[in-house]
């Protein structure tokens, strides 16, 4: 907390008032599966369950959700924790050389 000197008492010695501040949350962002027609339901559902750890049955009915939608956000992290999931999503979609897209986006 900050503090601000205020006025001086009778015996000219300065006082201190705390001065709260608000702190904002961090800006969130969703991590957003795409759909393709390609890329085993398997996969998709492993990878949520170890990359965002996601239960296999979440897991199970996002995946679905983004086959049967077109999209399915996985998760809602700070900028900083979803760049990360999201890289290393990606990363392991093309060492499986598979063309699921793993995007994020500000959540709005």
């Amino acid at each position: 907390m900050a503090h601000k000197l205020q006025d001086q008492n009778q015996d000219g010695v300065g006082l201190l008032k705390k001065e709260k501040k608000k702190i904002k949350p961090p800006r969130m962002y969703r991590v957003i599966f795409l759909n393709d027609d390609f890329t085993p339901i398997e996969f998709v559902v492993n990878l949520i369950v170890h990359v965002f750890r996601k239960s296999y049955e979440e897991a199970s009915r996002l995946t679905l959700e983004v086959h049967n939608k077109g999209s399915a956000i996985v998760g809602v992290y700070t900028r900083e924790i979803a760049e990360t999931k999201t890289t290393l999503a990606s990363a392991i979609v093309i060492e499986h050389q598979h063309p699921l897209q793993v995007v994020m986006e500000p959540n709005e």
